[in-house]
């Protein structure tokens, strides 16, 4: 059925991966003198690379910023975020010239693992759709590659979230471990590439609740954890979070869920981002009188039903807890758009609310948004922590005589919408753009990592396949970074919290 293709050749992902190999054995006397001669070269080539590489990362990196802990915040400044296993440059403007040369391999399954599913046309459109939008982009970029020895990556197309269930709706994700073990089977024994690397330059896409760990319930998920046929490789995923946790233990990029481009285009073209807005703070959505004790957990933390039981009598609240098909309209009548966590701590309030120009506020504490170096969040967005939502009207209140056209100024780029929206096919600037520049970027350091081997005898896997002890101790380094924050004279700091 998969038929495997010549030899590798020298620009394969991992036949570079070791520039120079070290020949043991007894070193005859003739050759002592080159052999002293290449160990001084060896270590000062070493020497003066590592010096170059560290000196970079101190530059890049500013050591002064102060963590805080979560809190209420509001501010206009630029966050710095570091890589949870790789430096990651915050620098988008070369993307064009890191995708230029990146190549993907897309493996070719059966039908019965992708497309057989898009019989439903729920499918291609719900908020998990990103596997079936980035798959699709794929196809049809030009960073596509037919031959599978010149990839720098290898795409596994396994659409998991499209079981939807006959008694609520919902996509079912019970079959996901099995049909991605599946998979994984298939491309092990039909092609080399993922015995070869162990899967590490393999991506999957893992748009749910609690990404990789495939399950709706956030103890279920802990407690299954990451299917170990996955732990090597790198997850395109929703969920992300700056603490640590278990359904993070893998190389991941968190992307946005899904909405289609076309409902934004549509809703636009009859209200635009700058046009009147006569809702000052919207939210349509599930938000429970009385939550039901699930597992020992609470929906939305009771946050959702602490805003209900607060604001549903001021009207300056409009709070809908039904759905309304054509509530992308509202968002565009709206100034604040309120995004808190659900089961998880994303929703895809957070992107409708950017593309329709409403200001999010997001009440999910720790949460990790996607693509920060390409979407300044501290600038389009406000910060509430979960214990302060009893204050929304004050915390509002006092962004609505500060800072407020500021936010919308920056929320307003269009550049902004489209990083976070995926489309048929690629786009520069789009979500699937974001995605390959992300993965890029951890490419380019792992050829500085190689680099650097070939003097040192180092194994170029060790930069992509981590321990998962390395991965939970970076994982700490993520949660400082991302909640840094520098005050800027533009920037509105709130703390309610001791107050």
């Amino acid at each position: 059925m998969l038929e495997q293709k010549k030899p590798p050749k020298s620009r394969g992902f991992y036949v570079k991966m070791k520039l120079l190999h070290k020949h043991h054995g007894t070193i005859r006397p003739q050759q002592d003198k080159t052999c002293c001669f290449y160990s001084y070269y060896k270590w000062i080539l070493w020497f003066s690379l590592s010096l170059y590489f560290f000196s970079s990362y101190l530059i890049s990196n500013d050591p002064n910023t102060e963590p805080t802990s979560p809190e209420t915040t509001v501010s206009n400044s630029k966050s710095s975020i570091v890589s949870r296993a790789l430096f990651e440059s915050t620098n988008a403007t070369t993307a064009h010239g890191e995708l230029k040369n990146l190549k993907f391999f897309i493996y070719d399954l059966p039908p019965n693992y992708n497309t057989d599913w898009l019989t439903n046309e729920r499918c291609s459109r719900h908020l998990f759709a990103s596997e079936v939008a980035i798959h699709r982009a794929l196809l049809t970029s030009e960073v596509r590659t037919l031959d599978p020895y010149e990839a720098d990556f290898f795409f596994v197309p396994v659409y998991v979230s499209c079981n939807f269930s006959t008694v609520n709706g919902f996509p079912s994700i019970s079959h996901a471990r099995s049909l991605i073990s599946s998979a994984v089977e298939l491309v092990s024994s039909e092609y080399p590439f993922w015995n070869r690397t162990s899967g590490s330059d393999h991506v999957f896409v893992a748009s749910h609740d609690f990404g990789a760990c495939f399950h709706t319930m956030e103890d279920v998920a802990v407690a299954d954890g990451i299917p170990q046929m996955l732990k090597n490789s790198i997850v395109l995923q929703t969920f992300g979070v700056v603490h640590e946790h278990p359904c993070q233990y893998v190389e991941n990029v968190v992307i946005p869920p899904y909405v289609s481009p076309e409902s934004v285009r549509n809703t636009l073209e009859s209200a635009p981002v700058n046009g009147k807005r006569d809702i000052w703070v919207f939210f349509r959505g599930k938000m429970e009188v009385h939550p039901k004790n699930i597992s020992g957990r609470f929906y939305s933390k009771r946050v959702r039903t602490a805003i209900w039981r607060k604001f549903n009598g001021d009207r300056r609240f409009y709070l809908r807890r039904h759905r309304f098909a054509g509530y992308q309209s509202e968002i565009a009548r709206s100034v604040f758009c309120l995004c808190p966590l659900g089961w998880a701590p994303w929703s895809p309030r957070l992107v409708e609310s950017v593309a329709l120009g409403c200001v999010p506020v997001v009440i999910a504490d720790g949460i990790r948004l996607p693509f920060p170096s390409a979407v300044n969040w501290p600038e389009i967005s406000l910060t509430v922590a979960e214990k302060d939502v009893g204050k929304l009207d004050k915390i509002l209140e006092r962004v609505a005589a500060t800072n407020l056209s500021a936010i919308q100024k920056n929320l307003w780029d269009p550049r902004t919408r489209r990083a976070l929206l995926f489309n048929g096919q690629l786009q520069e600037g789009d979500a699937t753009w974001q995605v390959m520049v992300s993965l890029s970027q951890k490419l380019v350091f792992c050829w500085k990592v190689a680099l650097v081997s070939a003097v040192t005898d180092m194994v170029w896997y060790r930069c992509q396949n981590q321990t998962q002890r390395g991965r939970e101790e970076s994982n700490d380094a993520i949660g400082e970074a991302v909640i840094k924050q520098e005050e800027t004279r533009h920037s509105t700091l709130l703390v309610y919290g001791n107050q």
